[in-house]
């Protein structure tokens, strides 16, 4: 619509929903056409681009433009309440489980309100609820099958489960997948970044270090980039001696001081 009156705001500040910015079509929708009175509601660092504001709000705002810039404002403040509404209804109702949150919060990848999103689909008693971390992710529907027969692999699409609670861990997955010096940024010798799939993030195995401990009243502690070596520890030393001592070379090995 702004676009439509040859205002090209979004082009001068970076958040069209800003506090600038929003006085700036207030005042548009109110009436005022000026655009140095305008670019005189410009606040802190915005203020250093008046000269761009001033060409970028010459316009042409007709009366049907500014009915629907004002309408679509009084929207926007309406969600705004909403949303403001609810997020204060939500943090009372979780009050009761800082704990559970703040331990969930520990774990990179996930944030406050994310938190309180797997708080709300699994609960807070989830080791009553769940045997074990292989349940919770078969729940969720973060176990791919694996369908094999006669050496052709058939579907094995996972089924559906809660929705809700998979893209919480799939979003957190995706945001984990890219940190750094931290067991997950390996897949068996692998860069996440090359797994495309997000699923085999978040396996039972890696489901049980994430997620469960944090119900256990444990924080989260990352296992470290090197864990998958430490766990093959014994067969990368055999596999690199076999290859040494093919090369022709004697191998002793002493562990480092």
């Amino acid at each position: 619509m702004l676009e439509g009156a040859n205002i090209k705001l979004g082009s001068v500040v970076s958040d069209i929903m800003g506090v600038s910015a929003k006085d700036m079509l207030r005042a548009i929708a109110d009436g005022e056409d000026d655009p140095v009175k305008l670019s005189n509601l410009a606040r802190r660092t915005m203020k250093r681009k008046k000269d761009e504001l001033v060409l970028a709000l010459k316009g042409y705002v007709n009366s049907h433009q500014r009915l629907m810039l004002k309408t679509i404002l009084t929207h926007i403040d309406f969600l705004t309440d909403q949303i403001e509404l609810l997020d204060n209804e939500i943090a009372e109702r979780v009050s009761f489980y800082e704990e559970d949150i703040e331990r969930l919060d520990s774990i990179p990848g996930i944030a406050k309100r994310m938190t309180e999103q797997i708080l709300a689909e699994i609960g807070p008693y989830v080791g009553t609820q769940f045997p074990s971390a292989a349940h919770l992710c078969y729940w969720a529907a973060l176990v791919p099958g694996h369908n094999e027969s006669a050496g052709k692999r058939k579907s094995a699409r996972a089924k559906k489960g809660n929705k809700y609670l998979r893209s919480a861990l799939t979003e957190a997955a995706q945001s984990f997948r890219g940190s750094k010096n931290t067991w997950v940024t390996s897949t068996d010798g692998k860069p996440v970044e090359k797994v495309r799939n997000v699923q085999p993030l978040w396996s039972p195995t890696r489901c049980s270090n994430r997620v469960l401990p944090s119900y256990q009243k444990e924080m989260y502690v990352d296992l470290g980039e090197d864990y998958f070596d430490k766990q093959r520890q014994a067969s990368i030393v055999r596999h690199s001696v076999r290859r040494l001592e093919n090369l022709g070379f004697t191998v002793t090995i002493s562990e480092a001081s």
